[in-house]
C-alpha cells in the first residue's frame, strides 16, 4: 500500500469521525447541554441535531439512580451522562432514623417525585442534582419531624408530606427542578414503643366496648321501666274508667227509680241533663262572646219543662 492510499484512508477516517461528532440524536423527553470552547452554547432538543465537531462538546453531568429489584431490594447506581432525562423521576429515599420532639427515634421511608424543568440550571447550578435533593430531604425531614411528637407524627402523614413538598420545591427551584410530591411510605417507631401503643389501643377498644355495653344495658333498663310504668298507668286508668262507669250506672239507676216514683219520664230527664252539661262546656271558654244553641232547641225546652213538671209533682206529692 502506497503513501497516497494511506493518506486517503486517514482523510476518510477523519471525515467519518468528524461527521459522527457533528451529529447528535436526542431521544424524546431527553435533552443535552452543548458547550463551545467550554462555555454554554445551546440546549439540544429531541431528534437529530447538528453541532460543530471539535468545537462544540456535550457537557457531562454526574447522576445517580435508585433501582428496586423484583425482590424489593434497592441499590444506588452512580454514573456520568451527557443526556438529561426530562421525565418525572421517582427517588427512593433511603430509610432514615429521625428523632421526634419527645425523643423517640423513628425510621422513615419516603418517595420523592421530581422533574427537571430547566436543564441549564440543573447542569450549572448544582453538581449532582439527585444527591442534592436526597441530602436536602434528609435535613428537611429531620427538622420537620423534630418539631412534632410521636403521636402527631403518626396521625399527620398528609401534613408532613405537604410541608416537605413545599420546602423541597422552593429549594430546588433555583436548581432547575420541581418536586411535585413527597410520600412517606413507612413510619416505624421502636419495638417497645409499638408494643406499648398496641396495648394502649387494645385497652382503649376494650374501654369503648365496655361503655357501649353499659349504655345498651342502661337503655334496656330504661325502656323496660318505661314499659312497666306505662302498663301500670294504663291499668290504673282502666280501673278508674271502670269505677266511674259503675258509679254512673248506679247513679242513673237511682235517678230512674226516684223519677219513676214521681210518675215522670227518666229518659227525658237524663237527656235534659246531657243538654245542660253540653251547653255549659260550649260557653265556658275564655273570651267567648258567642253562645251556641242547638238546632233542636225545642227539645231542650221540652226536657226542661219535663223536669219542672217532675219537680212540681214531687212537691205536690210531699204536700
Amino acid at each position: 500500500m502506497g503513501p497516497g492510499l494511506v493518506l486517503v484512508g486517514a482523510v476518510a477516517l477523519l471525515v467519518m469521525v468528524t461527521i459522527a461528532k457533528g451529529i447528535r440524536i436526542v431521544q424524546q423527553a431527553q435533552t443535552m447541554i452543548v458547550e463551545r470552547f467550554g462555555k454554554y452554547h445551546k440546549t439540544l432538543t429531541s431528534g437529530i441535531n447538528l453541532i460543530m465537531p471539535w468545537i462544540d462538546r456535550p457537557r457531562s453531568i454526574d447522576w445517580h439512580q435508585t433501582l428496586v429489584t423484583p425482590a424489593g431490594d434497592s441499590y444506588s447506581r452512580r454514573f456520568r451522562t451527557e443526556r438529561i432525562d426530562l421525565r418525572e423521576t421517582v427517588y427512593v429515599f433511603p430509610r432514615q432514623n429521625v428523632i421526634t420532639k419527645d425523643n423517640v427515634v423513628v425510621e422513615i421511608d419516603a418517595l420523592i417525585y421530581s422533574q427537571v424543568t430547566d436543564p441549564v440550571r440543573a447542569t450549572y447550578e448544582i453538581a449532582n442534582l439527585p444527591d442534592a435533593i436526597e441530602k436536602l430531604t434528609q435535613t428537611t425531614l429531620r427538622n420537620v419531624i423534630g418539631e412534632m411528637e410521636l403521636d402527631h407524627v403518626l396521625s399527620s402523614r398528609d401534613m408532613i408530606n405537604a410541608k416537605l413538598r413545599a420546602i423541597l420545591d422552593e429549594a430546588t427551584h433555583k436548581w432547575g427542578a420541581k418536586v411535585s410530591r413527597v410520600e412517606l411510605k413507612d413510619i416505624n417507631p421502636p419495638r417497645d414503643i409499638r408494643d406499648a401503643m398496641e396495648k394502649q389501643m387494645r385497652a382503649e377498644r376494650e374501654r369503648r366496648a365496655t361503655i357501649i355495653t353499659a349504655d345498651a344495658e342502661r337503655q334496656s333498663r330504661i325502656l323496660s321501666a318505661e314499659g312497666i310504668r306505662q302498663s301500670e298507668i294504663n291499668t290504673a286508668e282502666g280501673d278508674k274508667a271502670a269505677k266511674m262507669a259503675e258509679a254512673e250506672a248506679q247513679a242513673i239507676e237511682r235517678i230512674t227509680q226516684a223519677i219513676k216514683g214521681t210518675g215522670g219520664d227518666p229518659a227525658q230527664y237524663l237527656i235534659a241533663i246531657r243538654y245542660i252539661e253540653t251547653l255549659k262546656e260550649m260557653v265556658s271558654g275564655q273570651n267567648n262572646k258567642v253562645v251556641y244553641m242547638p238546632y233542636e232547641a225545642t227539645g231542650v225546652l221540652s226536657s226542661l219543662g219535663g223536669i219542672r213538671e217532675m219537680l212540681m209533682g214531687t212537691v205536690e206529692k210531699k204536700g
